[in-house]
């Protein structure tokens, strides 16, 4: 009977705290493994749709250091659903991407799923889900 009353009790209590984790919600942890040195920052953005990537309304930004070519972010107490990360190196600080005349990037940038296309990088090519549990994430310039 006491064994039945302690498993019970280790149930209750891992059914407590799953409710727990879903109500503060999920962390995704992403990770820029390639810059090219450590000058600057690297500015992070989350969004969790195409209409919010289109109209430049993220759901959450981060500016972090890079050491030794490297830069880590957490976006914490997420819901589950759709999520893509862009980021990009800013060398000079100035908080905004740098570009040529001609429209080419100035600064390194990259987003998840690692896309390597012409032009600017889409929302649907790097998007992911965030279904029950927490990510990391790998990103390259």
């Amino acid at each position: 009977m006491i064994k039945l009353i302690l498993i019970l009790s280790l149930f209750l209590l891992s059914l407590i705290g799953f409710a727990q984790t879903q109500e503060q919600g999920f962390t995704i942890k992403a990770t820029l493994v390639n810059a090219l040195n450590d000058k600057g920052k690297v500015r992070f953005a989350l969004y969790n749709s195409e209409v919010n990537y289109l109209e430049r309304k993220p759901t959450a930004t981060a500016v972090e250091p890079i050491k030794n070519g490297v830069s880590y972010v957490e976006f914490n107490n997420l819901k589950p659903g759709t999520y893509a990360i862009i980021c990009f190196h800013d060398v000079n600080e100035n908080g905004k991407m740098d570009f040529q005349e001609n429209g080419m990037p100035l600064e390194d940038y990259g987003m998840t799923n690692n896309i390597t296309s012409f032009g600017p990088p889409q929302f649907k090519e790097g998007k992911f889900e965030l279904t029950n549990a927490n990510l990391s994430l790998e990103i390259k310039f």
